[in-house]
């Protein structure tokens, strides 16, 4: 094959390696734009494993550059006053210009022709091509000249950050965090040689705007951060090797990504590759990865598929459908891990301490969880979680080992959980008349049983017509309180769960069928009378609802009053006001399902006026030692409906009301909304408003080991998470996640205890088995 790499980056200048390795008879070239042996950039870093990948392939060019490189296995962070390192995570540092020597070596010995100071504005200049390489970096030209083939999907965020170096050597991956008068700067440090360091400077556009950096050359800006920093640099200069750009050098990051990554052209097969077709954040160290790993897998297609030109086609619509999950993969963690950086200035700085702080640093992509730091390094972890049981008030003797986060304690006025799970509210449909039955009892019985904190009830309904199906609970006639005693009283009696109720008004979701007769369908008969803040059905054919009057305001909220009276009678340790998923109170919350023009419309604060008019009321009669919840929908995931801001400004009037804690939960106000689902998708919510707003949160949503739930505790992204599904599928997933993590301190009830030692057993068992 004839090919032709434009663009002399790792992604072209390896590619260039590998299908030259591969068959020695193909022509290839690489054409840069710079001077030879001559590139801008300090150091880049990538992983292990990236360093395994690439001697797999090409052992001469990863002796190369192991010869070259630093590793390191720590992190250090610098942060008020205290440094905190944690090792084992196993980074390989470099010399970007040095990197590229390197590759550019290396591809003389092969045979690659290299074509330096060469800028090519057009695929079209090689007509007699079989393939092109696109590898022309972040602003490829030739990306751009068919934007509408690619379809990039290009993301300016909006912090400011200025790439420079320094010879000051630091002997492991530092993050160091300043404040000042305006906000907060960190740094992103690494060593890549014997004689120089990364420093990457990094803060929030208002910090940047207000020292006035917006208006300072290259020149102030360096002296700016040597004296910022000046404490950690010991007296040496920071250095710039962007004198070429013009203005203060200081830039904003872009997310790139595209839907098509290859194109014929009408002579030559055109495909991207690198930095052109994708991008990840600097904060995960992954852009250099993703260069080489791209080479990597379009060389192993060739090699499997066949490296002639009739194969050229299949090969890049395999390669794009195999590589475009484990880059969507990355750049997930790299979005999570920017973002993390992006909001730590007015979400985590000023709110964690410096133990937990370091905690969710290091897991913020995601990817590294509460077990994979232990894999990494176990004992800065048992100092962590002995932290955790400190401030938890559980104090842990020397020779003890500490609990992890999912099962320390939690305290919420007069209620104190003993581990920090809950089963979140489920409607079960199976109520008589609104009565909780022996279902519900044999239901939460073995939950509680099961080792959860708290137990929720469903959705419980403050009326008849509150409802939203025949079998749904109440909590509105004097049977109910003694049908739901039953049930807290057993729970109490026979676990050290406790018992929460979530009391409720369908509003326009009401008078449908059971769930499994047709969820949200509306009754074919027996329907009762709908009301919502406006007269818009929830489904096409759904019953239209009246838009609620004051007399009907009236009415429901001395509903809401009633049934939080007949809750603590009934013995329940907490209240929980729904407000979410497009029932009655979230109907007035959603811009979507509120249209009214009177003081109940419009303005938040007049969407949240009858919401928090209920549960002032309800606060009012319910036991002062005992907390209240809110659940919120804390996004629409629909044009115009609330997002993550509103969420923040809603959570923020009722901590004002008197709410001891927002459940987060998102979505079901309006058909057609398109949730992002994946792992703990809903968890960025109750982070957020946690550290935003100060006030605990409940993540919920796709939260289904204890990994999870370890996690999101420990970094303080949630104070208790909500387990739904898993529980219905395991009444004893608590006690059972407790064994797969070799947690010892997980009670089991007495009656049960000769089944926990054979159920470890088995657990180790499988663990040993052939394939695990």
């Amino acid at each position: 094959m004839r090919i032709v790499c434009i663009g002399g980056g790792p992604a072209g200048l390896y590619f260039a390696i590998l299908m030259k390795k591969l068959n020695p008879a193909h022509q290839i070239t690489v054409v840069e734009r710079n001077k030879p042996y001559d590139t801008f950039g300090w150091g880049v870093v990538f992983s292990d494993a990236t360093m395994d990948n690439m001697r797999e392939w090409d052992p001469v060019t990863a002796d190369a550059i192991q010869v070259a490189f630093n590793h390191w296995d720590d992190i250090e962070l610098h942060f008020k006053g205290r440094t905190i390192r944690s090792g084992g995570h196993g980074f390989v540092g470099i010399g970007r210009k040095k990197m590229l020597n390197i590759l550019q070596e290396r591809c003389e010995e092969l045979g690659v022709e290299l074509v330096f100071e060469k800028d090519v504005d057009s695929d079209l200049e090689y007509p007699d091509a079989d393939l092109i390489i696109a590898s022309d970096g972040i602003n490829s030209k030739i990306r751009n000249r068919y934007n509408e083939v690619f379809k990039p999907d290009i993301v300016t965020r909006p912090n400011r950050y200025i790439w420079l170096g320094t010879n000051k050597l630091f002997d492991a991956f530092n993050f160091i965090f300043e404040k000042t008068e305006h906000g907060w700067f960190q740094a992103h440090i690494y060593k890549f040689d014997d004689t120089t360091t990364t420093f990457i400077v990094e803060c929030p556009e208002h910090v940047w705007q207000a020292h006035g950096l917006d208006k300072a050359d290259q020149q102030q800006s360096i002296e700016f951060c040597e004296k910022l920093f000046e404490k950690h640099l010991d007296g040496f200069p920071l250095m710039t090797n962007a004198r070429h750009l013009r203005g203060s050098a200081w830039l904003n990051f872009q997310r790139v990504k595209c839907e098509q990554w290859h194109h014929f052209n009408g002579k030559s097969h055109v495909v991207l590759m690198g930095d052109a077709v994708h991008t990840a954040h600097f904060a995960i160290g992954s852009g250099t990865k993703l260069a080489l790993e791209d080479a990597i897998d379009l060389t192993r297609l060739f090699k499997e598929q066949g490296d002639a030109v009739e194969n050229i086609p299949a090969v890049l619509s395999r390669y794009q459908e195999v590589r475009n999950i484990d880059v969507l993969r990355l750049q997930n963690a790299a979005w999570n891990a920017m973002e993390w950086f992006e909001v730590c200035d007015a979400r985590y700085c000023d709110t964690l301490e410096p133990e937990q702080f370091m905690y969710s640093m290091l897991t913020r992509s995601q990817r590294i969880s509460h077990e994979n730091l232990r894999l990494r390094d176990a004992k800065w972890l048992e100092g962590y979680e002995r932290w955790v049981a400190e401030k938890a008030g559980v104090p842990v003797a020397a020779d003890q080992n500490p609990p992890p986060p999912m099962f320390t304690p939690f305290k919420l006025r007069g209620l104190t959980l003993a581990n920090r799970v809950i089963m979140s509210p489920m409607a079960m449909y199976s109520a008589e008349d609104g009565a909780a039955n022996d279902f519900h009892l044999v239901h939460f019985g073995s939950r509680a049983l099961g080792g959860t904190g708290l137990l929720y009830t469903e959705m419980t309904c403050v009326s008849a017509d509150a409802r939203i199906t025949p079998g749904c609970a109440g909590m509105y006639k004097p049977e109910h309180v003694n049908a739901w005693k039953r049930i807290v009283d057993f729970v109490h009696a026979n676990s050290s769960a406790k018992m929460g109720l979530q009391l409720g008004h369908a509003g326009r979701k009401g008078a449908t069928k059971l769930a499994w007769e047709g969820i949200d369908q509306p009754l074919e008969s027996g329907a009762w009378e709908l009301i919502s803040a406006s007269p818009l059905p929830y489904l096409p054919n759904s019953q239209v609802p009246r838009e609620m009057n004051r007399d009907d305001m009236d009415r429901v909220k001395e509903d809401f009053v009633r049934a939080t009276k007949m809750g603590a009678e009934a013995g329940f340790d907490i209240l929980e006001f729904h407000c979410a998923h497009g029932y009655l109170l979230s109907s007035f919350l959603s811009p979507l399902t509120n249209q009214r023009k009177d003081e109940y419309g419009g303005s938040i604060e007049n969407r949240a006026r009858y919401p928090l008019e209920v549960f002032k009321a309800m606060r009012a009669v319910w036991p002062a030692d005992k907390p209240m919840s809110v659940r919120l929908s804390c996004h629409d995931w629909f044009p115009g409906g609330n997002t993550a801001d509103d969420a923040v400004a809603i959570a923020r009037l009722f901590k004002e009301a008197g709410a001891d804690i927002i459940d987060c939960s998102s979505g079901q106000v309006w058909k057609g909304e398109k949730p992002v689902f994946g792992r703990m998708f809903q968890t960025p919510f109750a982070d957020r408003i946690r550290n935003e707003v100060g006030i605990p949160t409940i993540a919920v949503g796709a939260i289904f080991e204890a990994d999870h739930v370890n996690s999101i505790i420990g970094a303080g992204r949630a104070d208790l998470c909500a387990v739904a599904r898993p529980h219905l599928a395991d009444p004893a997933w608590t006690l059972h996640e407790a064994a797969k993590i070799d947690f010892k301190g997980q009670a089991w009830p007495k009656q049960y205890l000769s089944g926990r030692a054979q159920f470890e057993t088995n657990l180790k068992r499988s663990y040993a088995a052939p394939g695990k």
